[in-house]
């Protein structure tokens, strides 16, 4: 059976550094399909953090899911009460983010 939760930290601590000493456990040659996806073969999770760099490389970071009876119930109530509001558009203005960029 399939668990849905949030995806939270990483399987395994890593740093910005990549090992280079680290085994490799498979090496193959993968396409994009007609849908631009991409098939990774013998993973060990199901979610992922992306990063695509300037040079072309990428980056796949696994994630792992939370149960979602770990969210504590002061947390799924400020959630609920945000989603509440902001159905009866109780919502707050438009914030300008371009003088922080």
């Amino acid at each position: 059976m399939l668990k849905v939760g949030i995806p939270t930290g990483e399987v395994g601590a890593r740093k910005d550094v990549i090992n280079m000493q680290t085994a490799v456990l498979n090496q193959y040659v993968a396409h994009l399909d007609t849908k631009k996806r991409l098939t990774i073969r013998g993973t060990i999770a199901q979610f992922f953090a992306v990063k695509v760099y300037s040079d072309g490389h990428v980056l796949l970071e696994p994630r792992v899911l939370v149960a979602p009876e770990m969210i504590s119930k002061r947390s799924l109530k400020m959630m609920d009460q945000s989603v509440s509001n902001l159905k009866k558009q109780k919502v707050s203005s438009i914030i300008d983010l371009k003088k922080y960029r």
